[in-house]
């Protein structure tokens, strides 16, 4: 079967990450079917395929039913779906854990036996974030499910369009101080969005690939701190780098929550300041992005293409005029 005629299935196909990697099959030759409560936040990626190579579904990953009508015809999926905060309306066990299973389950139905399942590094059933051990729990279920799942677990994931540098940047055009959890010290291995959905791609061509775990690092591990510092510089600011003890971030989280009760975004949770304990790296013994052929980008390559937005005068404030 070429890859032509091979009809894949995303899960959760609208977000940062999920239009990359819709994006990347798309340029492979799959014909790609996105699966999203609203396929109208698709729209970006109905112009990037050949003429019938794209199609968008609604699909609640709650919903058996709706997940089943999902594959129908599929060859192959992907789950990315994901939340970094819990509200009254989606719970980390909901769409970390069930879905997981609901979709791998729903693959075996449909004779389906590539899938490619997005976790987190840090996933562990016996970790204090409530996040990390929802992931370990979907892997499981996914697994228990379907053995030849592929489980991907990025680090925090760095582009254009990112919930990382682009909150910082944001944060540091209007504060005159960034602060930084337990000190700055937690340590980080930003992945580029591209090599992670190069690593999706790969996952589901690749039959050698089928029942293993991958961690997905870039190429330095940098320190909050060290992020931080790379946005002042990059966005041309000064601000002043503030320790935060863990008590007072956990504080400041739990002002925050109540945001997620009128459908906004908290900019910060008690459970993100509890994850953000525990250093996000790649283990030495894991198998990673040089396993499966990728060169990972490092951040100060690709940063500067889009962190100038926060600069005071844009992208051109530095140059002299002619």
């Amino acid at each position: 079967m070429t890859r032509s005629d091979s009809l894949v299935t995303v899960f959760g196909g609208s977000g940062f990450l999920g239009s990359q990697v819709v994006r990347a099959l798309l340029r492979d030759g799959y014909r790609v079917r996105i699966a999203v409560r609203n396929p109208n936040l698709a729209f970006e990626s109905q112009t990037q395929g050949r003429v019938g190579q794209l199609q968008r579904v609604a699909c609640d990953v709650r919903n058996p039913a709706q997940v089943a009508a999902a594959l129908e015809h599929a060859t192959a999926a992907v789950n990315l779906v994901g939340v970094l905060h819990e509200s009254p309306w989606q719970s980390f066990k909901d769409l970390h854990a069930t879905a997981p299973e609901t979709i791998a389950s729903a693959c075996v139905k449909r004779g389906i036996d590539r899938l490619v399942h997005i976790s987190a590094i840090g996933a562990d059933p016996d970790a204090r974030s409530r996040y990390a051990r929802t992931k370990a729990d979907g892997e499981a279920r996914a697994r228990k499910a379907l053995k030849s799942t592929t489980v991907i677990r990025p680090s925090v994931v760095f582009g254009r369009d990112d919930d990382l540098l682009n909150r910082f940047g944001a944060l540091a055009a209007m504060s005159p101080a960034l602060p930084m959890p337990g000190g700055g010290g937690t340590r980080f291995q930003p992945v580029y969005v591209g090599d992670v959905a190069e690593a999706v791609t790969r996952g589901l061509s690749d039959p050698s690939l089928a029942g293993k775990t991958f961690d997905l690092g870039g190429p330095e591990i940098l320190t909050l701190r060290q992020i931080l510092e790379l946005v002042n510089t990059e966005t041309r600011r000064d601000r002043a780098l503030v320790p935060m003890p863990w008590s007072a971030a956990g504080a400041l989280g739990l002002m925050m929550e109540p945001l997620s009760w009128v459908g906004l975004a908290p900019p910060l949770t008690r459970d993100q300041v509890t994850l953000m304990r525990t250093d996000n790296v790649v283990s030495p013994s894991a198998a990673g992005l040089a396993d499966l052929g990728i060169t990972a980008t490092g951040i100060e390559a690709i940063a500067p293409t889009y962190l100038w937005r926060y600069r005071d005068g844009g992208q051109f404030a530095d140059m002299a005029p002619a």
